[in-house]
Formats: structure tokens, C-alpha cells, sequence
């Protein structure tokens, strides 16, 4: 894709909001959208980045309100004011929660803040839309489960593919036998990222920010980035690198297409932070292979540059007997025949946030909720802790991490040659992990590396920010 996800969610959503003002004719000359006497009253939190796109929607929705605006830091408050004028600001969202009149609240924090949120709003009576991941890590997942179950609201996840047309009626069409069987998905993530930098040392946060609300249910450490926001992607305290950024949107596809509502049975990653070196920790070169038995997940992280796969930088690739299914813009997707012939096109697009605001409202439409939610961004956390136990190995002598399957082979070797391609030498440490045995039910890790991998998968909390013991 040319343009960076973010800035493509954001003019979509502008774009679709801007439709909704066009039917409105009290809306004319581009003021929200006239609001229903019954809209769903929801509160925005975490506005910097992909917040502001929450409130965009929610703006022009006729059946919603922005009625409040919550960010730690006041600083990156000032476009969501402007477009929600009538909205307060809250700082903290403790306060936030204790206001009875909010209905709903839309959460566009960092990663970290994403389960511990949705929870604690679910336990003040809230409906709660959540930006993707769903979790920091894989216990927190459960929790927001649970409290969606103990305290009966909605919950929709950010994985707004589930929305699109285009997405609903391609998938429908190959588990109805449009490619033959269909028992792998490549999932990818080719998205050049420059370095972050070196530092050099601890770095004061902006004055304007609360650093310890900023920090919440994370592990309580200094600054080490010249960057406070975005950069907190990259690492393991606040983010899950770009597998979790860009890559729950593609596992969940991936798993919606090939009918798989488990984890798998196994699941082992290698890769690297290649290319330079800086304050990042989390890999921007990956690969993760994820077996059910009869049916495989392979996912890949590039972020230095390289060419496409099957035609696609960022997208989800479904391999049948009569050819294959290319996922590459939520609104298109293109089926090819056995020779390289395109031979389908299915394209629409779809609105996640009016959905989320009619299931609140009772008219269904929650089409990705918690257990969804979950079980992709525990698809992410899985191939992360495997990549984070693992231990460095020469790019030459890598082997063959994902034994005899054709489909892993290919992917490793193509790993290889991107690498080279970029300049990485052959000798070059590449961090291999171990293959992770996994009960599905009791979503509890087995085997050798089972207490490691187990401790990286536990539920985290600090202080005053911990999940509740009651769920």
C-alpha cells in the first residue's frame, strides 16, 4: 500500500464520514451530522493517532456523540477538540469512568493500555470499542472476555476488515469451495520502517504528559527513545512490534478464511531487528509459522525494502488447489486461477464504527467481538514470545525451523534473499525461537519452554493499574 495504514484509516474514515454528512442536508458545509435523539453517548480515549479517526466517525455518526476526549498527555488533545468542540476533556481515565452518562467508550490508547481499558470500562457499565490488539499480551485477552461475559456489554474489536464487503463476500466464496481446499494463509506485513535512533541515554517525557498514567499496567521505566509516541510499537513494555501493529488485521483474515476458531497446536518464529541499530526491540524482519495440524498460518514482517508478494505489501494470501485468493485492501479482493489468471473481484466497503454503535443499540452487527478479538491478537503474542525465547544463529545456518513444509521453506528462503538483497551480511545473527507446544483449551503453554513461555503470557499490572482478581 502506498499510504501508511494510519493515514489510510484516517482519510478512509474522514471519507466515509463525509458521505454521512452529504446525506444530511442540516449537515451542509461539512458541520456533524444532525445526532438522534437516542445516540450513543461515547467517550474517545487516546487521541494522538488513530483516536482521531475514532472521533471522526463517531462525529458524523447520527446515532452517536462524542461527549468526552481522555488522553495522559494534553499536548496531542487539540485536533479531536476542534472537530468535538462540545466534548470535555478528562485526563484520567479512572475520572472518565465515574461519569454514568457515557454509554460507550472507543479506545485508541497504546497496546498496553488496550486490555486493562476495555475491562475497567466493562465493570463501570460500559460498551467498549477496542483498537487491535486486543491485548498486550495473551492472559489479558481472557480478562476481557471475562468481564465482557460478568458484565454483559459489548465488546467490538478494531479488526474493521470484518466490516468491509469485499472481505465478508471473498471469504464466503472460498469456504465455499471457490479455490478447492484451502489449508494455508501467508499473512503479510512488507512495510519499509526507518530507524528509530539512538538516544544515548534517559529521556525526559513532554511536560505536558502524566507519565505514570502513561505508563499504567506496564512495567514503570525511563524514557530510552528520543520518541514517546508511535515509537512505543517497538517496544516489548508498551507495544508488539509491527506483528501486532499491522499484523492482527491479516490473522484474523487468515483465521476467518480458513475456518479456525482455536489456537494451533504449535507455533515457533525466527527473525530480527536487521539493518541497524537503535532503541527498537521488537523485530523488523519475522517469520511465524503457526500449525493446526491440517491447516497452516504463515506470517511475515518486512521492514526494510523490498519487493511484493503475489502482488501484495500488505495483505492476506489464501493457497488453494485451484489457485489463490489475494486480500489486499479491505475494500478488493482478487481471486487468481492455478496459472495466474485473475478470475474474481469482489469489492465493498463497510463501516466498523456504525456496526459497533448499532449492535449498542440492539440491531446486531458486532462483527468482531472479544473471543475474535483474542484469538488473533493471541496469534501475534504466540509468535512473539517464541521469537523473544529464542537464541542467535548465523542467517546461513538456519536450517529448517519449520521441518518439512514446502510453504515455510519457501518463505525462509525468501527471507533470506530480502536480507541480502538490504545488505545483511550472511553471517548475520538471526534470532531463531523454539517451537512452542500449545493446549488450545486450556490456552496454557506445554512442554520444555512451558514456565518461560508461560511468564511472558501472564497477566501484568502496577500498582493502582492492575486487572481486577474478581473476573
Amino acid at each position: 500500500m502506498s499510504l501508511t495504514r494510519r493515514r489510510f484509516l484516517g482519510e478512509s474514515l474522514l471519507a466515509a464520514a463525509a458521505a454521512v454528512v452529504a446525506r444530511s442536508p442540516a449537515a451542509a458545509g461539512g458541520a456533524p451530522a444532525v445526532k438522534s435523539r437516542d445516540a450513543l453517548r461515547v467517550a474517545v480515549i487516546g487521541v494522538r493517532g488513530q483516536g482521531r479517526a475514532h472521533v471522526a466517525a463517531y462525529r458524523d455518526l447520527p446515532d452517536a456523540d462524542v461527549v468526552a476526549v481522555c488522553d495522559p498527555d494534553e499536548s496531542v488533545i487539540g485536533p479531536a477538540m476542534k472537530a468535538v468542540p462540545e466534548a470535555k476533556y478528562v485526563k484520567d481515565i479512572r475520572k472518565l469512568l465515574e461519569d454514568e452518562t457515557i454509554d460507550a467508550v472507543s479506545i485508541a490508547a497504546p497496546n498496553h493500555w488496550h486490555a486493562l481499558a476495555a475491562v475497567w470500562a466493562l465493570q463501570a457499565g460500559k460498551h467498549v470499542y477496542v483498537e487491535k490488539p486486543i491485548s498486550h499480551g495473551l492472559a489479558e485477552g481472557r480478562a476481557v472476555i471475562a468481564a465482557a461475559a460478568k458484565y454483559g456489554r459489548v465488546v467490538q474489536h478494531g479488526t474493521q476488515a470484518r466490516s468491509h464487503a469485499a472481505c465478508r463476500e471473498a471469504l464466503e466464496w472460498l469456504r465455499g469451495g471457490g479455490l478447492g481446499v484451502v489449508s494455508l494463509a501467508t499473512g503479510l506485513c512488507y512495510k519499509p520502517r526507518e530507524s528509530l535512533g539512538k538516544c544515548g541515554g534517559e529521556q525526559a517525557p513532554p511536560a505536558t504528559l502524566d507519565y505514570d498514567l502513561w505508563i499504567g499496567p506496564a512495567e514503570m521505566r525511563p524514557l530510552r527513545r528520543k520518541s514517546l509516541h508511535y515509537d512505543w510499537h517497538w517496544d516489548f513494555n508498551t507495544g508488539n512490534g509491527d506483528i501486532g501493529n499491522q499484523g492482527v488485521h491479516q490473522m484474523d483474515l487468515a483465521r476467518w478464511g480458513l475456518g479456525l476458531d482455536s489456537f494451533p497446536r504449535r507455533a515457533i518464529s525466527l527473525g530480527g531487528r536487521l539493518g541497524y541499530e537503535d532503541d527498537g526491540e521488537t523485530p523488523n524482519t519475522q517469520i511465524c509459522f503457526y500449525d493446526w495440524g491440517e491447516k497452516q498460518i504463515i506470517f511475515e514482517v518486512r521492514g526494510l525494502n523490498t519487493a511484493p508478494f503475489r502482488g501484495a505489501n500488505i495483505g492476506t494470501i489464501f493457497h488453494g488447489e485451484g489457485g489463490w485468493l489475494v486480500i489486499q485492501d479491505y475494500a478488493k479482493a482478487v481471486a487468481f486461477d492455478a496459472q495466474g489468471a485473475p478470475m474474481r473481484t469482489f469489492e465493498g466497503g463497510g463501516d466498523h464504527f456504525a456496526g459497533f454503535v448499532n449492535a449498542v443499540q440492539g440491531g446486531g452487527g458486532n462483527a468482531a467481538g472479544a473471543r475474535d478479538g483474542h484469538l488473533s491478537s493471541g496469534l501475534c503474542h504466540l509468535g512473539n514470545i517464541s521469537w523473544r525465547l529464542g537464541s542467535a544463529r548465523p542467517l546461513a545456518a538456519l536450517g529448517r525451523p519449520f521441518g518439512d513444509h514446502a510453504a515455510g521453506a519457501d518463505a525462509l528462503a525468501r527471507f533470506r534473499e530480502h536480507l541480502l538483497a538490504n545488505g545483511v551480511a550472511a553471517d548475520a545473527p538471526i534470532r531463531l525461537g523454539p517451537a512452542l507446544d500449545f493446549d488450545s483449551v486450556a490456552e496454557k503453554f506445554t512442554g520444555d519452554r512451558a514456565g518461560a513461555a508461560q511468564a511472558l503470557a501472564a497477566l501484568r499490572g502496577r500498582g493502582a493499574f492492575a486487572f481486577p482478581k474478581d473476573l
